[in-house]
């Protein structure tokens, strides 16, 4: 059996190896993509998209218990262990004013580019039972994402979704001016262009099964705003900061993920300029991939815990 996955976030539910039966049980269609590989260990390959999105449909259903989930194969299929590390991360730091975790309905969670599909929502609610609002430009991944709500009534009430008509906007026309988002949280278009992102596919499939294939998996697709935007990673989360400093008073904790560190410096530099009253930054390891969480406030320490109570 595989060793614990360690790199994982301590309270994240998948840091054992997957028990393919109680999967299966959950997906019956899974077992036609499991099988026993060199090291005896029960797997997937995960470079046939379908293989990987049942194994995300049952991971939901079994963990979490959300029905009916299913994405297009023209959007991302994420990965859950390294989303749900994503809001654990933001569940410590909500919690340090505290020295507990905020859980309930209270805490009220933003979800920039929440996608087809709507895994940090879900994830959020199921955890720590947070209300969230997920919000995206495309209107087919909105359409999806309430399609797997209308699969889960009883998160009808805390996960509210809402259309971005803006490009060029990332918080106007989302925050109201009576909101207050106890966070936000962003996993932002990594590429600068359309050939960036389908080299970076390519690149993905070649290393997962050590191939000279050169068509992109599925599983690694995405629609335009998922994968890529004008300037890139850098461009998107300097475009967030800024923006952020109009709703400073309305959001206790803005973050975001940044997949490349050369950027960090660039952005701290910024959040310096823009008088961030604090900043973190959390490395988070999923097997050899790693990220960076990257949080903002402009709320004094000593106004945070009123937020939370």
């Amino acid at each position: 059996m595989s060793a614990e996955k360690s790199s994982l976030h301590t309270r994240n539910l998948h840091r054992h190896p997957y028990d393919f039966d109680q999967l299966i049980s959950c997906v019956p269609e899974l077992k036609h993509y499991v099988f026993t590989n060199a090291y005896q260990t029960a797997t997937i390959n995960f470079s046939i998209p379908q293989a990987v999105k049942l194994l995300n449909k049952a991971l939901l259903l079994h963990f979490y218990n959300i029905k009916g989930w299913d994405v297009p194969d023209t959007n991302l299929c994420p990965p859950i262990p390294g989303r749900a590390d994503y809001v654990h991360y933001i569940a410590d730091l909500l919690g340090e004013p505290l020295n507990k975790i905020p859980t309930g309905n209270s805490v009220k969670g933003l979800d920039i580019g929440t996608g087809a599909n709507l895994v940090y929502p879900l994830i959020s609610c199921k955890s720590y039972g947070w209300t969230m609002l997920g919000t995206d430009i495309n209107q087919d991944s909105l359409k999806n994402a309430q399609h797997i709500l209308d699969h889960n009534e009883d998160l009808s009430s805390v996960i509210q979704l809402k259309s971005q008509p803006d490009a060029d906007h990332i918080f106007t026309n989302i925050i109201g001016p009576e909101d207050r988002f106890t966070f936000t949280m962003c996993n932002p278009p990594f590429h600068d262009s359309e050939e960036s992102a389908m080299k970076g596919n390519m690149r993905k499939t070649k290393n997962l099964h050590q191939s000279k294939k050169t068509k992109p998996l599925l599983n690694f697709s995405g629609q335009q705003s998922e994968l890529w935007c004008e300037g890139g990673e850098l461009a998107f989360i300097t475009k967030m900061i800024n923006e952020s400093t109009l709703f400073s008073s309305q959001v206790l904790w803005f973050t975001c993920l940044v997949s490349k560190k050369d950027n960090l410096n660039k952005l701290n530099n910024l959040l310096k300029k823009v008088n961030a009253v604090e900043e973190r930054t959390i490395d988070m390891a999923q097997g050899q991939k790693v990220s960076r969480m990257l949080a903002w406030t402009f709320i004094p320490r000593k106004d945070r815990k009123s937020w939370l109570i």
